[in-house]
């Protein structure tokens, strides 16, 4: 009896399941702790192949830099340029962390208030559709009409391009949360503010975490596109200006930067997921 009663209690441990890592919203997203050596080895030599195999044939088709660099003048002038990208990478990442905190707040106090009045839900969601609709990059010349060439026109737009998408994510996770999880803390006398805390947000995070992710990114893209639409700063304003003088290497050397800056965002959120939301697997 308690053999048969032990095969059908699930165990909530640590150990790795047959099936692979599971990601924010219930896939693989591939960055998990399953991955063996010899794909690790088979991931870098394909990565080393890919390089290499660009390096050689640029060279050998005699391709100008102007047209095309090979990946090893792209990394010369990132390192030789970097004196110079560097004051311009502060102001992208200030741009993109002041705007998606603040679109990232607005979205998630929106989504926790439309869930709980279904009234403001139908009052707010037309303008929410709107605002992600709507390209941000269209708004920025005239922020800067009216704001000026400083950060704050970018700043705006980076935030109502990032609210919408933590908003709409966190509000599914808050409607997916089990209806009978709710019934049980109510029958036990819990308000419905520890109802939200306790409950909502927990078994919401996952969805939570996935809108950061993707306001984040989304923030990211706005930030250079506004920056190479209007400001003195930047590594948008970089991107246009080296490609004004046809320096292409450090033009793909900040292309890489921005690259980098965005997997190093996906790799915070899954992290983050992994803490967080790991009760989904």
């Amino acid at each position: 009896m308690d053999k048969a009663l032990g095969n059908k209690i699930p165990e909530f441990n640590k150990k790795k399941s047959e099936g692979g890592g599971v990601g924010l919203s219930g896939t693989s997203l591939g960055l998990g702790d399953h991955r063996t050596k010899f794909e690790t080895l088979i991931i870098i030599l394909v990565a080393v192949v890919i390089i290499g195999g660009a390096e050689f044939l640029l060279k050998w088709f005699g391709v100008p830099q102007y047209v095309l660099p090979t990946p090893s003048q792209i990394v010369t002038a990132l390192f030789t340029e970097w004196k110079f990208i560097w004051p311009h990478l502060l102001t992208t990442l200030y741009e993109l962390l002041v705007g998606f905190a603040i679109g990232a707040s607005i979205g998630f106090v929106l989504a926790a208030v439309i869930t709980q009045f279904p009234f403001v839900e139908k009052i707010v969601t037309p303008y929410i559709l709107l605002l992600v609709t709507t390209p941000m990059l269209a708004l920025v010349p005239l922020l800067i009409l009216k704001l000026g060439f400083g950060s704050e026109p970018r700043i705006i737009a980076v935030a109502l391009a990032s609210g919408p998408m933590v908003m709409i994510n966190s509000a599914t996770g808050f409607r997916r949360v089990d209806l009978a999880k709710i019934a049980l803390a109510r029958s036990f006398g819990a308000s419905t503010f520890q109802i939200f805390t306790k409950i909502r947000i927990p078994m919401a995070m996952p969805m939570i975490i996935v809108g950061l992710m993707v306001g984040s990114i989304f923030g990211l893209l706005t930030t250079v596109g506004a920056e190479m639409v209007g400001g003195a700063e930047g590594l948008g304003n970089r991107l246009t200006y080296y490609s004004a003088l046809i320096r292409m290497p450090q033009f793909f050397a900040v292309i890489l930067i921005l690259a980098i800056i965005g997997i190093s965002i996906y790799v915070l959120f899954f992290w983050i997921g992994k803490k967080w939301a790991s009760w989904e697997a």
